[in-house]
């Protein structure tokens, strides 16, 4: 997991393992996001200064120096190689090893000038990041974008090639192993690669490895002297040594020392290292893991009982991303509770503030109601803290809790989809009753917390559905958060997660063999991965959908899916087989009445028959639309239905014909008032008259069309 290297005064005391700022530009950079899915982010190219020193890692510092500078295996004929150089820097979880690399990532920035690119390569729940989600983010970072269900292999493709010909810095946090880094490896000698890891990248040429043990006694002192005050250190310097032994010279432990020291004021440095040595271990712990499990359970057990079962219940929250709404719901006590509690654990070094997710966005009043102050476990805390959920809460317990925080994250989605709509909306005068800490001050600020939470959201939506039913709640979390992130990002931006969304769906109702949701899920990746020109996989959806349809008589997504068929067929220039998916389609409509879509099915089907030359055929269906339209009294409708007639009997050969209808049409457009239709007839007269040889009444109809183009801008 990843962890805080303690270096020095520029660490907050209340990250325990909260790593240097090192984002360049007035806006930093998270320093680690944990999750399933990477948080990259690409800051300016102007360093940040550091606020203070580094402490412990200055040899380490400069043996990653000299490692950089140093030929590789493949540059030593004089030439540069063909993929980026690749540092590691490996040690246990709670080493150090993140802040290290965060501190030569800034001591690096100026030679870097295409800024700095973030992954974290493993979540919370200690599984590895999927890597087509990882590289997705990083070009999302990069402002290059890919199509949405895209396989891995292609994005990893377009994100090398995006970093082609940079000169940027890649930090790849928390990595399992090889095989989550190579894929994510430039082939761009001038990018320089940072990863950190608990092992080495067997399989990786030419890595440069840097291996992290305990601070030496005095760096250790260091850390407890920051957080406890000089004085408790200076004058039992003795058992403050004996504190760091006993803390394994570990940088998190230490940090989890200090702070329950410096919470204690009248506790001395023996009392600290009395307390650390009291601690019951299990029988099978690694001696390695041992100071860190010391310190952990003496800051644990010294919580209030209201907030070790908070600090307990962060473990669910999606994406380990937490603020006070989410604590709140958890732990089922107030949000201002929940929001001192946060406070108060990250003061002790058990949750470090995230600092780029939950940052004030510019322009955006603060504080907003809605927007409390994200944070995280800390990477190496994790799994001690998921062990105390088993321990001390009932299943039944854990259920409740997950059910109150998905209930409050759709509320808050409910919330932020309405400031995407005018203020006199339904909608909005809906969100207007919400208590305050769930409405939002603007929209903008409502998107900030859409886009800072986006990651969490959609594991929250993982969560949902990974073992559920599609129950009622999950049913709402899902169609919310769609319908958020159309309203805030639009259809395009927001596709991918869509795509992402409609999968977990499908993957339930395969599961669980729920025909309805399954349709709907085919459908609507049918649709996405049309517009993707997966054509044929679009096919494969939409033929999977009619069947699951079909199975349940589900007229509605039946008719969707018959014309899906028709449309991507039409797509493909195959006119005889769209024309019949949109006859088949015409006939659901008519047995249900449904008279509005049955003129827009035969106007379908007289489009795919003109394009396949079916003259005859085409005319009738054209026909029988125009007769639709007529009995609806669409006239709009009708006189666009009758201009396809002239088109088809221009294209049969009858130009006189295709003229008197035409002019027809025209007098139905000008009695619908379409005025940029009527002027599109007018065009294609002239254009008629023209072929008939009559150029001077020509003349006149492109005169009055143009004219009415003019009066009628788009």
């Amino acid at each position: 997991m990843t962890d805080q290297a303690v270096g020095g005064g520029h660490l907050p005391p209340e990250a325990a393992e909260a790593a240097v700022t090192t984002a360049p530009g007035p806006r930093a950079a998270a320093p680690r996001q944990a999750g399933a899915a990477a948080r990259p982010t690409v800051p300016a190219t102007a360093a940040a200064p550091s606020t203070g020193g580094f402490t412990g890692r200055r040899r380490e510092l400069k043996e990653l120096h000299a490692d950089i500078a140093r030929a590789g295996l493949d540059t030593l004929s004089g030439r540069k190689g063909a993929r980026s150089r690749v540092l590691l820097i490996a040690g246990r979880p709670g080493s150090g090893r993140t802040a290290l690399a965060e501190e030569l990532l800034r001591e690096l920035a100026d030679g870097h000038p295409d800024g700095v690119l973030r992954a974290t390569l493993t979540g919370p729940d200690g599984e590895p990041a999927d890597t087509g989600r990882t590289a997705r983010e990083l070009l999302a970072a990069l402002g290059t974008g890919a199509p949405p269900g895209a396989p891995e292999d292609e994005l990893t493709g377009r994100l090398r090639e995006a970093l082609a010909g940079r000169r940027a810095l890649l930090f790849l946090d928390d990595a399992p192993g090889a095989d989550q880094v190579e894929p994510l490896l430039p082939d761009a000698p001038d990018c320089l690669v940072v990863v950190v890891s608990q092992g080495p990248l067997t399989g990786i040429p030419d890595v440069r490895p840097c291996a992290l043990g305990g601070l030496d006694s005095a760096a250790g002192v260091a850390v407890l002297s920051r957080y406890a005050g000089p004085t408790r250190i200076t004058v039992d310097p003795r058992t403050a040594d004996r504190v760091v032994e006993e803390c394994g010279g570990q940088p998190a432990a230490l940090v989890l020392a200090g702070a329950w020291l410096a919470a204690r004021p009248m506790s001395s440095v023996a009392d600290l290292c009395q307390a650390l040595q009291a601690v019951p271990l299990p029988p099978d712990l690694p001696t390695g893991a041992r100071p860190l499990f010391r310190a952990f359970r003496l800051a644990h057990d010294a919580l209030p009982a209201s907030a070790a079962r908070m600090l307990r219940l962060i473990t669910l929250a999606p994406g380990g991303l937490v603020d006070a709404h989410i604590a709140s719901a958890l732990a089922g006590c107030s949000v201002a509770v929940a929001d001192t509690t946060l406070s108060e654990c990250a003061a002790l070094g058990l949750l470090r503030p995230a600092v780029d997710e939950g940052e004030q966005a510019p322009g955006i009043p603060a504080p907003d109601a809605a927007l409390y102050p994200p944070y995280r476990l800390p990477g190496c805390l994790c799994p001690l803290v998921r062990a105390l959920l088993t321990e001390h809460e009932r299943p039944a317990e854990i259920e409740l809790a997950r059910a109150r925080m998905l209930e409050r994250t759709v509320r808050l989605l409910q919330s932020c989809r309405a400031m995407a709509e005018p203020a006199d909306s339904p909608a909005r005068r809906k969100t207007a009753g919400l208590p305050r800490a769930l409405r939002f001050g603007s929209r903008d600020a409502a998107a900030h917390w859409l886009r800072s939470r986006r990651g969490a959201l959609l594991d929250a939506a993982r969560t949902a559905v990974a073992d559920g039913e599609l129950d009622t709640l999950d049913r709402r979390l899902m169609a919310v958060l769609t319908r958020t992130l159309l309203a805030h990002q639009g259809a395009e931006a927001a596709a991918p997660d869509l795509y992402a969304l409609h999968g977990l769906v499908l993957r339930v109702a395969e599961r669980r063999g729920l025909p309805r949701e399954r349709a709907a899920a085919l459908l609507n990746l049918g649709d996405l991965d049309g517009q993707a020109g997966r054509t044929t996989q679009a096919l494969a959806r939409y033929r999977g959908a009619l069947e699951a349809a079909r199975s349940v008589k589900d007229p509605l997504a039946t008719g969707r899916a018959l014309e899906s068929l028709g449309g991507t067929y039409t797509e493909l220039g195959d006119w005889q087989r769209a024309a019949d998916w949109y006859g088949r389609a015409l006939e659901l409509r008519l047995a249900r009445g449904e008279g509005g879509d049955a003129a827009r099915l035969h106007g379908r089907i007289g489009g795919a028959l003109t394009q396949a030359g079916r003259w005859d055929e085409a005319l009738k269906a054209w026909r029988a639309a125009i007769g639709a339209y007529r009995r609806r009294g669409e006239m709009a409708g009708q006189a666009r239905a009758t201009g396809e007639v002239a088109r088809v009997q221009e294209y049969a050969g009858r130009p006189e014909e295709a003229l008197r209808t035409c002019l027809e049409a025209l007098d139905i457009a000008r009695r619908a008032g379409g005025g940029r239709l009527e002027a599109a007839l007018q065009l294609r007269i002239a254009d008629t008259l023209e072929r008939l040889g009559d150029p001077a009444a020509a003349r006149l109809h492109r005169a009055a069309g143009e004219r009415l183009l003019g009066d009628h801008p788009e």
